[in-house]
């Protein structure tokens, strides 16, 4: 094929061309601000190839950022439980990636340029806000602030737990945690 639309030769190349585009565009504009077409515009690539590649968005961002999780598989995992079980889904579902080492580091780093830059945290608000909460909330009808700070609470338990390694925190049971924690997750999201 030459010329023209459709894909172009050396699909491990054009795939890289694209990641190369999305973390450039993620970067500078934000998971909001960062569109399907703009990341193929950049990769020089047809937009559809960049579907075909990604599958969406979310999925972009998650393998442009190694981003170890897709919001779009975790969530109906969470939600599928009775409105009275979220808070124990939640917690199962977040400590089911944090106890992962291959999974927890990527997460981390995320977080740790989060913290140190703006434009990182910029990203990770917007994707966070716009492709895992803002769902979530919507699913079972539930005010964003309560899921919000329900996410808070573990991903500074998180924290504790392997970042600062704060003791019996660090060493507990995750059975352990998710009995302490799922009562309080599950009066935030009410």
């Amino acid at each position: 094929m030459t010329g023209g639309r459709g894909r172009r030769p050396g699909p491990t190349a054009t795939r890289e061309a694209i990641m190369a585009s999305a973390r450039e565009l993620f970067a500078e504009k934000g998971y909001d601000g960062t569109s399907m077409r703009a990341v193929a515009r950049g990769a020089g690539v047809d937009p559809a190839l960049v579907h075909h590649f990604f599958d969406g968005k979310e999925r972009l961002f998650t393998e442009a950022m190694r981003f170890p999780v897709n919001p779009g598989e975790l969530i109906p995992v969470i939600m599928s439980a009775p409105r009275d079980r979220l808070g124990e889904s939640m917690a199962r579902v977040f400590f089911g990636v944090w106890e992962d080492p291959d999974r927890r580091a990527p997460i981390l780093a995320v977080l740790r340029t989060a913290m140190t830059s703006e434009h990182g945290a910029t990203m990770l608000r917007e994707f966070v806000t716009s492709a895992l909460f803002a769902r979530a909330a919507e699913l079972h009808d539930i005010p964003l602030l309560r899921v919000n700070v329900a996410a808070g609470h573990l991903i500074g338990v998180m924290i504790l737990r392997h970042v600062v390694r704060v003791e019996p925190l660090a060493s507990a049971s995750a059975d352990d945690l998710i009995a302490l924690v799922a009562p309080a997750l599950q009066g935030y999201l009410g």
